[in-house]
């Protein structure tokens, strides 16, 4: 059995109630428990408790973070929650400091996480088009993917020693949504990245 942390990000708005965020996190808590892995559920909009979370992150082998994408970053309750909780877990449980020393401080920044082993998949909902990315001859992204824009978090992780996992999105779901296909997309993506766990 593998513990499966699925963290839902969406902050609610009166345009943006979360729908399909709570689908995809609902969805991912269904198929990953029929596989035999154990799952948390957190909705950053709820009350929640840094310590507790802390413990949440030891528990879990994986930590899938499902979120919607506000203006090019993940929404403000869910920088809240990492600034909160990852602070929190800095005196040993996520990371020992930075990883640097005192002699020679210029060296080794980054590399003092302390969960070695587990993993993190990202799965985001955007408001632009899949055409957008990777694509030189489009205005925003310059040619950019999807993980280029969000090395940030990818490196939130990193710092903690985690690996990451192939991230999952949803393109285009206020102008273009194509909610059906996407879920099944999902599916498809979580029984392609965790196998079913043997009894």
């Amino acid at each position: 059995m593998s513990n499966i942390l699925i963290i839902n990000a969406h902050h609610y708005y009166s345009f943006s109630k979360g729908e399909l965020n709570a689908a995809l996190a609902a969805r991912a808590v269904e198929v990953l428990e029929s596989r035999g892995h154990a799952t948390r559920l957190v909705v950053v909009d709820e009350p929640w408790d840094a310590n507790e979370q802390v413990q949440n992150h030891l528990w879990a082998d994986v930590i899938l973070v499902q979120t919607p994408v506000n203006w090019m970053d993940v929404p403000w309750t869910f920088k809240k929650y990492m600034d909160d909780v990852y602070t929190a877990g800095m005196g040993g449980e996520l990371c020992n400091g930075d990883g640097r020393s005192s002699k020679a401080p210029a060296l080794g920044y980054g590399t003092g996480g302390s969960l070695h082993g587990k993993k993190y998949m990202l799965s985001l909902t955007f408001n632009a088009p899949k055409q957008a990315f990777n694509n030189p001859r489009e205005y925003l992204f310059q040619g950019k993917s999807v993980d280029d824009l969000f090395f940030p978090l990818h490196m939130n992780f990193r710092f903690f020693a985690m690996e990451g996992m192939e991230t999952f999105v949803c393109y285009d779901v206020m102008k273009n949504p194509t909610t059906e296909s996407d879920l099944v997309r999902f599916v498809a993506h979580l029984e392609q990245n965790f196998e079913p766990c043997l009894t």
